[in-house]
């Protein structure tokens, strides 16, 4: 078998190769999320919350996903690294019945738990009621989602990122075409409301889904799926995939338990307020989307590069992702100075919503470029099997800095300085990914072959 394309093009051609197609695909999906909300706040503020106030338990299963992704790619991308087909395989059947039982687990929140997660952020009947219906749609039909992320990381892993961002470009694409004729009762449609967005989301996740698995079997050589080792899933893959995957899970996983209680700060002034952090959420995914795009195209490489023990490949690789990254980040910092009014009147905002989004993004898109620095370096503790550095920061940036911080400045009674605790959580998870970073270096990469 040749040489992976990952060992051999231009690492700045390869970086480039691998991360556009996810950094363009993320970008429809930023706007599918943007766009996703536009409609639902054409219902009502109230709804707009409801989905602000869902979103904790809806990221929770992305993260779930997404980790178990991750896990299977760091396996799958060493595996081919080292010529070990046998471990590629194994990496690829194996995560597909995790897949599954991730979905079944999903499908008991949804019928369980939703509710009284929900009565713990509000009180309010209407937005209660919103909340649930979306949110036990979105968990209860959520196979496509998980089979959509682990089709897409296969993909990614073998550097056929091109075809990743086929599948994913398309269940956005068709999420977007649905939200309004579901929402509002076109084409002959019923008018459904907040759970027409729900229904839009999960056919379009389904529709990407069954684009991924047909990519795979077509076009992707290098992993050989068979029934018998899915339905007979190797524990000890089980247990690589998940050495790596739980530490993401769990990385990602901080976020959701740091929007939900960012959700009870806020709702403590108002439901606006509320209402503007999801806005925010929104908007922020054009910048970090990309961002983590370019993070999930350069993670692969490092991989590789890795077990084959190229540390200049390693060493250029990081360097022009930290560029890029910055350079984006840049971007969304003076794009959020320059027009936040602009892009809350994208969302029906009432002169409440203005008065306290406009100061809410300038404040908040101060520490984009810190961030964009911290997304890169923590790409190596994944591509390294060493995501416990990254879930270390990631606690420290959300839970011990950020809402802490939050909580106290909420305390003085005026939310613009709520917006505050982001800019301080990010210099401090800057300052620890710069610690874990070089300690990893010193120990697993300049013992490299240059």
């Amino acid at each position: 078998m040749k040489e992976n394309k990952m060992g051999t093009m231009p690492v700045k051609k390869l970086i480039i190769n691998m991360s556009l197609p996810m950094m363009i695909s993320m970008l429809v999906q930023a706007l599918y999320n943007v766009v996703d909300s536009i409609f639902v706040a054409q219902i009502s503020e109230n709804a707009l919350t409801a989905v602000t106030l869902a979103f904790p338990l809806q990221n929770l299963m992305i993260a779930v996903g997404s980790g178990t992704g991750v896990g299977i790619n760091a396996l799958l991308s060493r595996s081919l690294g080292e010529k070990n087909f046998d471990s590629s395989d194994s990496a690829a059947n194996t995560g597909f019945f995790l897949t599954a039982v991730n979905f079944l687990l999903f499908v008991l929140i949804g019928a369980f738990v939703t509710k009284a997660f929900i009565h713990t952020q509000t009180t309010d009947p209407e937005i209660a009621a919103y909340a649930v219906t979306y949110l036990q749609i979105v968990t209860m039909i959520s196979a496509g989602l998980f089979c959509q992320l682990t089709f897409e990381r296969l993909l990614q892993s073998t550097g056929l990122t091109m075809y990743s961002m086929i599948s994913q470009i398309t269940g956005a694409v068709i999420n977007i075409v649905l939200d309004p004729v579901m929402i509002f009762g076109l084409l002959g449609c019923p008018a459904l409301g907040v759970a027409g967005a729900a229904y839009a989301t999960v056919i379009g996740q389904c529709i990407a889904a069954v684009v991924g698995l047909v990519l795979n079997l077509k076009v992707n050589r290098e992993i050989h799926f068979s029934f018998r080792r899915v339905l007979h899933p190797a524990g000890a893959t089980a247990a690589k995939i998940y050495k790596v995957g739980i530490p993401s899970i769990l990385m990602m996983s901080i976020g959701s338990v740091m929007t939900y209680l960012m959700n009870l700060i806020l709702i403590g002034f108002s439901s606006t307020a509320a209402a503007v952090f999801g806005v925010y959420f929104k908007l922020q995914s054009f910048f970090f989307m990309p961002v983590f795009g370019l993070n999930n195209g350069l993670i692969p490489v490092l991989a590789y590069n890795y077990g084959a023990r190229n540390k200049a490949r390693i060493d250029e690789a990081l360097r022009f992702a930290v560029f890029l990254a910055f350079c984006i980040m840049v971007c969304g910092t003076l794009t959020f100075e320059l027009i936040p009014d602009l892009l809350l009147d994208l969302f029906n905002a009432s002169d409440a919503m203005r008065a306290l989004g406009v100061p809410a993004l300038r404040i908040i898109a101060l520490h984009y470029p810190v961030a964009a620095v911290g997304i890169i370096l923590g790409s190596i503790f994944q591509a390294f099997s060493k995501s416990f550095y990254a879930l270390l920061v990631s606690i420290g940036r959300q839970l011990v800095v950020l809402i802490p911080v939050a909580y106290l400045l909420s305390l003085t009674g005026n939310v613009n300085n709520v917006w505050w605790s982001f800019l301080i959580a990010e210099l401090v998870s800057l300052t620890l990914s710069l610690i874990f970073f070089r300690k990893l270096y010193r120990q697993e990469v300049e013992p490299l072959k240059a």
